[in-house]
C-alpha cells in the first residue's frame, strides 16, 4: 500500500529534521500495522533516501546509515541505556569545539583591545590578524565584548547552548556530542535545537501498535496542548481520529489536571504559611530540582501529574486496561517509568508520533466526525501553558474562600526556574508557591510538538473557553475520586 500523507500536508513543521523523523516513524508504523516490519524494515532507509544525490551529507550511503540509526531509536533504542534521549554519533557533524573564533572582519587595529582585555595571554597577532591560543583561552568572552569590529564570533554548539543543565559536552577525540545522564533532565531542548538532527528520543510507537492490535482495551489520554497542534481541524475530530487507531476511548489530561489542582490546593493549604512549595506537573522541572537543588526536594508537591492522575482514574473504573499518554513531552516517557508512579501509565507518545500513526493508517482528521471533548474544565485545560497551574490553584482558593497566604511565583523555562530556585535555596524567594515549567511558555512548546508557534498559547486559551465547565468543582461533581490516591507512592 502506498504511503499517503493524510494530515502532514496541513502541518507546518518547524524544521526539515522533524520531516525526516516523521518519515521514519510513519513507515515503521505502517509496516508494523501491516505485520511486515521485520521483513521490510531493512528497506526503509532506501525508501526515504531514494535520490542519487545526497541532500546534506557527503553521500546517500551516509544519509541512509543515519536513517537506520534513527530507526533503532524509533524501535526503542538501546536496552542498556535508561536515558530517553540519545546522540546519533554518525549524524553528529562534529561542530566546532572552540567557543570563540576570529573572523575575516578583524582589521589588526592599533588599539588591540582584544589582546589587552585577555587576562590569560591567549590573544596574539599574526600577519596583522588576531589569533586565539585555545590552550590558554578560558572562554570568558572579554575579547568579543571589546572588539570594535565585532570580529570575534561566539560559535557555541547549538546542543550545548540549548542545554541549561549542562548535560551536553563532547568527546575530546571524536568531537562527537556526549550526554551526561547524571545531569540530563530529559527536557529535550537539545533534540529541538540540533540542526543536524543528531539527537533523538526513543519511541514506544511499536509497543503501542502491538497493544492496539492485540485487541486489549487501551485508553488514550491527550494533553491539552493538543489544541495548538492540529489547527486545520476541530479538536473533536482529532479525538475521533485517535479512536480510529483502535483506542477504546480518549480522555483529556485536563480532567486529571482538575484533580491535581484540587489535591495540590489542599496540600498547599496544609503547609505552614512560611513554607515553600513547588509544582510537580513538569517531570523535567522535578528532575532539575532533584539533581541540582537536592535540599529543596522536600518542597516538591507530592501530588502526581495530570497524566498519572487521569491514568489512575481510568484504571480505578476499568479492570485490566492499558493507558497511553499522548502529549508534547519527552520527559513524560521517563516519568511513566519512575517507581512512585510505575504501572499507572503504560506508554507515552508525542504529538510527532501521533501524526505518524494517523498517517500510517491514512486516517484523515478532516473527514472524521466530532467526538465529545467535555472532560476538562476551563482551568484544567490551561495547564498546557505557563501560569495555568497557578491560575487553577488560585481559582480554587478564591472560589472556596480558603484563608491562606498564597504568593505564586512563575518559573517560565528551566533558565528562569533556576533563578527562582536559587533564591529559594537562599531563603529569598519572592513567594511561597513556585510553578515550574522546563519549556518556556509551558507544555505547548514541548520538544515533541509538531510546531512551536507563538500563537499556541492563545489556542490553548480558546480551547479552555470551549469547556462546558468553567469551575473545577463543576467538572468533578459527578466523578467519585475521594478514594483515588493522588499522591506519589513511597
Amino acid at each position: 500500500m502506498a504511503i499517503k500523507d493524510a494530515n502532514k500536508q496541513y502541518i507546518k513543521f518547524d524544521t526539515a529534521v522533524q520531516v525526516l523523523k516523521y518519515e521514519v516513524l510513519k513507515r515503521i508504523a505502517e509496516k508494523e500495522f501491516d505485520g511486515t516490519l521485520e521483513k521490510e524494515k531493512l528497506n526503509i532507509a532506501k525508501e526515504i533516501v531514494d535520490d542519487l544525490k545526497p541532500n546534506v551529507r557527503c553521500c546517500i550511503y551516509k544519509e541512509r546509515a543515519i536513517v537506520e540509526e534513527r530507526m533503532k531509536l524509533a524501535l526503542g533504542g538501546h536496552e542498556n541505556r535508561e536515558n530517553m534521549i540519545e546522540v546519533i554519533d554518525i549524524a553528529c557533524d562534529e561542530c566546532p569545539v572552540n567557543r570563540f573564533i576570529v573572523t575575516d572582519a578583524c582589521r589588526g587595529c592599533l588599539a588591540k583591545k582584544c589582546r589587552d582585555s585577555c587576562n590569560f595571554g591567549a590573544i596574539s597577532f599574526d600577519n596583522r590578524k588576531c589569533k586565539i591560543d585555545y590552550e590558554k583561552c578560558k572562554e570568558c568572552g572579554k575579547c568579543k565584548e571589546v572588539c570594535p569590529y565585532n570580529a570575534i564570533a561566539e560559535v557555541k554548539r547549538p546542543c550545548m547552548r540549548a542545554c541549561i543543565p549542562k548535560a551536553l559536552s563532547y568527546d575530546v577525540d571524536s568531537k562527537k556530542a556526549v550526554i551526561d545522564d547524571s545531569k540530563c533532565i530529559q527536557c529535550g531542548a537539545c533534540v529541538v535545537d540540533c540542526p543536524f538532527g543528531a539527537i533523538m528520543d526513543k519511541s514506544y510507537l511499536v509497543d503501542v501498535i502491538r497493544l492496539l492490535k492485540d485487541e486489549k482495551k487501551v485508553f488514550a489520554i491527550v494533553a491539552p496542548a493538543i489544541s495548538s497542534q492540529f489547527n486545520h481541524s476541530k479538536i473533536g475530530k482529532v479525538i475521533t481520529a485517535i479512536k480510529k487507531l483502535g483506542f477504546e476511548d480518549v480522555f483529556e489530561a485536563a480532567l486529571g489536571a482538575d484533580l491535581v489542582a484540587v489535591h495540590e490546593c489542599n496540600e498547599f493549604k496544609e503547609k505552614d504559611e512560611l513554607d515553600f512549595m513547588t509544582t510537580s506537573c513538569c517531570p523535567a522541572f522535578v528532575s532539575y530540582i532533584e539533581k541540582n537543588y537536592p535540599e529543596l526536594k522536600e518542597c516538591i508537591s507530592n501530588t502526581v501529574s495530570p497524566m498519572v492522575a487521569m491514568a489512575r482514574l481510568i484504571k480505578s473504573q476499568n479492570k485490566d486496561v492499558k493507558t497511553v499518554f499522548i502529549g508534547p513531552c519527552i520527559a513524560k516517557k521517563t516519568e511513566a517509568k519512575r517507581n512512585e508512579v510505575s504501572g499507572d501509565v503504560d506508554y507515552v507518545l508525542t504529538f510527532e508520533e501521533l501524526l505518524a500513526l494517523l498517517d500510517s493508517r491514512n486516517i484523515k482528521i478532516d473527514e472524521c466526525e466530532e467526538s465529545d471533548t467535555k472532560h476538562g474544565s476551563f482551568y484544567g485545560r490551561l495547564f498546557a501553558r505557563s501560569g495555568g497551574v497557578t491560575e487553577s490553584v488560585k481559582h480554587l482558593i478564591d472560589s472556596e474562600g480558603i484563608k491562606v497566604d498564597f504568593r505564586p511565583i512563575l518559573g517560565d523555562g528551566i533558565k528562569d526556574c533556576d533563578i527562582k530556585l536559587r533564591l529559594a535555596k537562599l531563603k529569598r524567594a519572592q513567594g511561597n508557591f513556585l510553578e515550574g515549567m522546563a519549556c518556556k511558555g509551558g507544555c505547548i512548546n514541548g520538544p515533541g510538538s509538531l510546531n512551536h508557534d507563538i500563537k499556541n498559547s492563545k489556542e490553548v486559551d480558546k480551547y479552555g473557553e470551549l469547556s462546558s465547565s468553567e469551575k473545577i468543582k463543576d467538572t468533578l461533581a459527578d466523578i467519585k475520586f475521594e478514594d483515588l490516591n493522588l499522591s506519589k507512592n513511597e
